[in-house]
């Protein structure tokens, strides 16, 4: 059996990614997740691409995980007349309220209330911060006076940044909740939120997923704010993942900056025991080329090696030119790198006694066990997909074989680091369930005869409660 990645890679779905034969292709090349990134996207084409993905996953028989991105507040300019090319010095105007085409005195912004936000002093970024102004004044109603910092042309529907600023617009804006409702119509595995900066966000985002779907979607809190940097801890208890969002947040706070702050997030992630995606720019150049520069290759070796569960990959899947070639050059550089013993988790045991204690704790030992006695496998049954998140966490050396007969959760598992899930219905006696999934994994190649296994089950099987036995058995 060929090496098996454990990192996982996201995808963005895009005009690159509309073709069935390329979807299978890069399926069978390594993508685990496949990201409807709402900012561009058409409900019509979404609906037809999520059903060809389901399909291959039967064909193929994998359960590739299906992540919907919503946009969040983006702050953008209007439409320019003319071409503006700003210099050092030159002043304008940000104006609210009726869309205007703008011009070299003022450009209109589509945030009504900025004038009421901003503050004499803050910076506007604009087009990824290649544009800089600072606020000179505000009539706190519809027009804000800057002068320009750093100069360049000025276009059309280019985004903004606002690093200094406490922007009172919500995390999820009208637009972003009618993408919701679809994306839960659609039964996607995971939502990610942008720009969260509070768990109010998240917290609000779980009431309109309660009120729309009998099943509980995770959400993954995409941090490209220094507002929830600030807040992580309290961001961490409300989101099931986080996304390293380093677009917005190297827009944001100061580039030099986020290779630190995106160290920090990964190990706030694993100490929370939840995944982590990093994501932006990660293979850019192969948008047109059919090679990565070495950084970029360095830079994905990097964040596995921080301990990320997942990377993505946005513009290089969903407008570039190799969709499936990316994908096989950043699937080798995960294998290559990914079991190096440099690789660090915090390990401490489970200390909070919560209703969970228990399970998390035969999970921490399951882990620390496989990797003392050698097994081959850690095989759990679950109903709730718990104590896959657990033992991923703990990033043993072993397989983690999933089995549940919750069909909604047997792609959701696969964001995780070193997660396989299979379907699996058949919960007699334990006896014979462990017999049994221990046959699938060797059938399927996770294991050779003579090795060991861990098997994680809630005793008695049929009750499908918390998982409260560790077991070791032998492959005869």
């Amino acid at each position: 059996m060929p090496i098996q990645k454990r990192t996982k890679i996201v995808a963005t779905l895009g005009p690159a990614t509309q073709d069935r034969n390329i979807l299978k292709q890069m399926i069978l090349e390594g993508v685990d997740v496949f990201r409807v990134n709402f900012s561009h996207a058409d409900y019509k084409n979404v609906e037809k691409t999520i059903k060809i993905i389901r399909e291959l996953g039967e064909e193929l028989d994998t359960t590739t995980a299906i992540l919907g991105d919503l946009q969040g507040p983006k702050l953008r300019v209007g439409i320019m007349k003319e071409e503006v090319v700003v210099e050092p010095g030159d002043t304008i105007s940000f104006c609210t309220g009726e869309e205007f085409e703008g011009d070299r005195n003022k450009v209109y912004m589509n945030y009504d209330n900025f004038p009421k936000d901003v503050k004499p002093g803050e910076r506007v970024l604009l087009d990824d911060g290649k544009l800089m102004f600072e606020v000179i004044e505000t009539d706190g109603k519809s027009e804000v006076k800057t002068k320009v910092i750093q100069g360049g042309p000025l276009r059309s529907r280019k985004g903004v940044n606002l690093p200094n600023t406490a922007i009172s617009l919500p995390a999820l804006t009208d637009k972003d909740k009618k993408d919701a409702v679809f994306a839960i119509s659609q039964q996607v595995d995971w939502i990610a939120l942008s720009f969260v900066r509070h768990a109010q966000d998240l917290k609000d985002l779980q009431a309109i997923i309660e009120a729309h779907s009998e099943y509980k979607i995770p959400i993954i809190a995409k941090i490209e704010k220094p507002e929830a940097v600030q807040n992580i801890d309290k961001i961490v208890a409300y989101c099931d993942a986080l996304m390293v969002a380093r677009g917005d947040l190297g827009v944001e706070v100061p580039a030099e900056e986020v290779p630190l702050i995106q160290k920090e997030l990964v190990l706030t992630a694993k100490r929370a025991r939840i995944p982590v995606i990093i994501a932006t720019q990660m293979m850019e150049t192969m948008i047109t080329s059919l090679t990565p520069t070495r950084a970029e290759v360095n830079d994905v070796a990097n964040s596995v090696m921080d301990g990320a569960d997942a990377v993505m990959l946005s513009g290089e899947t969903s407008v570039g030119k190799y969709p499936v070639q990316v994908i096989q050059k950043m699937a080798n550089i995960c294998r290559n790198v990914e079991n190096s013993s440099l690789i660090r988790v915090p390990q401490e045991p489970p200390h909070v006694r919560t209703n969970r204690y228990i399970t998390k704790s035969i999970c921490y030992h399951a882990a620390h066990m496989a990797n003392e006695i050698e097994a081959s496998a850690i095989c759990t049954l679950t109903n709730s997909g718990y104590t896959a998140f657990q033992i991923s966490a703990w990033r043993p050396d072993a397989h983690i074989l999933v089995y549940t007969s919750n069909r909604r959760i047997l792609s959701r598992l696969n964001l995780l680091w070193g997660v396989k899930s299979f379907y699996y219905d058949k919960f007699v006696s334990t006896d014979e369930t462990v017999e049994d999934v221990n046959r699938i994994a060797y059938e399927k190649g996770f294991v050779n005869k003579g090795e060991f296994l861990i098997n994680l089950a809630a005793m008695p099987i049929v009750d499908k409660g918390m998982v409260n036995t560790l077991r070791v058995s032998q492959v005869k």
